[in-house]
């Protein structure tokens, strides 16, 4: 019997994977800070690193249990982040516009799965000039449990109207990497924010120093492997 051809998908989480934009996150934070006199610890943003507001405020900052204030918090800090990438622009990590290009040659779908909000990631793509490269974008605006849990990549799947045993994810946070493999999809750990022996100790099913070490032909064999 023949088997059955193979329809490859591919997701990317967004910070740390397609564009770094860590400095302008961590400014963000700090400005909110200064403007509510609020402390930030010293590690909060390792430990909120792939993790929505909500629960970075309450858990991590511990700056407000109150969900109106969370909210209103939270709101406050993406616009901070807005205007700081606004002002001073955005550039795709490298590797990352080559690969989305090849992708497209080959009509292989892409999508966006991240605990980022959906203004931000539209005003990037906007900016970048990437808008044309992704046929799903998926926010945590679209779902209730953020990564470790699989949520937010399920939905991006079937943004592309792909299996989750047919698409890779790219992931650079220990807490995506985990919501990859929970819902049955080929991981590519990616150690931009992390070392990769650390990666290396993940259930990743490949790790890569940066994106410029990936190419179609990496996606198609991990795909194949059962």
């Amino acid at each position: 019997m023949r088997q059955k051809p193979l329809q490859p998908g591919v997701i990317f989480d967004w910070d740390g994977v397609i564009v770094d934009s860590s400095r302008a996150h961590l400014r963000s934070w700090e400005i909110l800070a200064e403007e509510r006199n609020l402390l930030l610890s010293e590690n909060h943003f390792k430990l909120g690193f792939g993790k929505r507001n909500e629960e970075i405020i309450p858990h991590i900052l511990r700056w407000s249990h109150d969900p109106d204030e969370i909210r209103e918090l939270s709101e406050r800090k993406e616009e901070i982040f807005r205007k700081i990438i606004s002002e001073e622009g955005l550039d795709p990590l490298p590797g990352v516009r080559r690969l989305l290009e090849d992708l497209k040659q080959r009509k292989i779908p892409c999508a966006v799965g991240t605990s980022t909000c959906r203004p931000n990631i539209e005003l990037a793509l906007d900016i970048m000039d990437l808008q044309a490269n992704f046929s799903g974008i998926i926010t945590e605006e679209c779902v209730s449990a953020g990564k470790p849990m699989p949520d937010v990549f399920l939905q991006a799947a079937r943004a592309i109207d792909r299996n989750p045993r047919e698409v890779v994810v790219f992931e650079d946070s220990l807490a995506g990497i985990e919501a990859g493999i929970a819902g049955g999809f080929k991981v590519i750990a990616v150690a931009t924010t992390n070392p990769a022996e650390l990666l290396r100790r993940t259930r990743a099913h490949y790790v890569v120093d940066r994106m410029t070490d990936v190419g179609v032909g990496l996606i198609d064999a991990l795909l194949r492997e059962r």
